[in-house]
């Protein structure tokens, strides 16, 4: 059947025919089935290419009830945390033959169901979900999706399935005993929008913690209420360092929020007195001609481990790997 321009679409057959193999070979290598040869998908592929054939991926799904697409959702494409992952993802999918679909969250939970809602309908071979917190009727709508779910980035909480991250409140702790050990007594917080963004609120949490085991507390704190971004780190560091002057050292819910603290302090001529303390270790906060204490997280490898996960689905439909795996985020710029 030709299209609306006259011009007629090669087929399956033509495909098969090219390749030297059946029709049902042609769609198991298109649809990453394991049980096909590397040499053969080769053949297949070329094939394709030299017809320019491009496959009904949903049609491909009718008989095996899913596609070979990985559904993933993130909260933000703000900063460089979360394409890091994607492109840790996309690198752990190479050569497969699955394909990532992303979706975006904006940290709100009623959008992230929908979102994760909309991917479940495309038959995905396995969705990964960033965090733990999600309400009671997400987490039923996944659990019910009958694939692998591998939920990422954060390590508090109960995972429905496969979960790969970080503890962000022993995060928050270990920072705040390296500050102590440092000598840093005179704390202050700024960070945003925590009743959205959690894995920052943990951190917060724990870093609390630490604090009240040494006596301590947070001086003073600013906490804006639209998300992180460099522009808002300066702006609320402004504000809280003309509240509190004495302070020795602020902790930001990340490295975009620490890196404005730091041009706000140059302002005010107060870097080498104050260390400003972050999350995520990211390149931009060690380019700076000051300091920057921050937990670098291993964003990229987190990303990677999940796209593994997810490919063990199509060999078997479970992962093949452990339930969950742990990373631990290493501090530096305090010496």
């Amino acid at each position: 059947m030709g299209d609306s321009l006259g011009i007629r679409k090669p087929t399956l057959e033509e495909v098969a025919a090219a390749a030297g193999v059946s029709k049902m070979t042609v769609s198991r290598a298109l649809r990453g089935a394991p049980d096909v040869s590397p040499e053969t998908r080769e053949r297949v592929l070329k094939a394709t290419e030299q017809l320019g054939y491009v496959g009904n991926q949903l049609a491909l799904s009718l008989s095996s009830q899913r596609t070979n697409l990985v559904a993933v959702v993130v909260p933000s494409m703000s900063n460089i945390v979360f394409p890091e992952v994607l492109a840790g993802i996309s690198v752990g999918l190479e050569g497969s033959g699955m394909q990532a679909v992303f979706g975006l969250s904006d940290y709100d939970a009623r959008k992230e169901r929908d979102v994760i809602r909309d991917m479940l309908s495309w038959r995905p071979s396995a969705i990964i979900v960033t965090g733990l917190d999600q309400p009671e009727d997400t987490v039923k709508m996944l659990r019910s999706a009958a694939i692998p779910v591998i939920q990422i980035m954060d390590l508090d909480g109960t995972p429905i399935d496969f979960n790969v991250g970080l503890s962000h409140g022993k995060a928050g702790e270990e920072m705040a005993r390296a500050l102590i050990a440092a000598g840093r007594r005179r704390f202050g917080y700024v960070g945003s929008v925590l009743e959205r963004d959690l894995r920052a609120a943990k951190r917060k949490a724990g870093f609390e913690r630490v604090l009240l085991e040494h006596r301590l507390a947070f001086i003073g704190q600013r906490i804006g209420d639209t998300l992180s971004s460099v522009c808002l780190g300066k702006y609320l560091t402004h504000e809280l360092l003309r509240a509190e002057p004495n302070l020795d050292c602020i902790y930001y819910s990340n490295d975009d929020m620490a890196v404005g603290g730091a041009f706000a302090g140059m302002e005010a001529s107060r870097t080498d007195d104050i260390l400003m303390a972050g999350f995520n270790g990211l390149e931009l906060a060690a380019a700076l001609p000051v300091r920057i204490a921050t937990s670098k997280s291993p964003r990229r490898m987190i990303g990677e481990v999940a796209a593994r996960l997810a490919r063990g689905s199509m060999v078997t439909g479970v992962p093949s790997s452990g339930k969950i795996t742990a990373f631990v985020p290493e501090i530096i710029g305090i010496e």
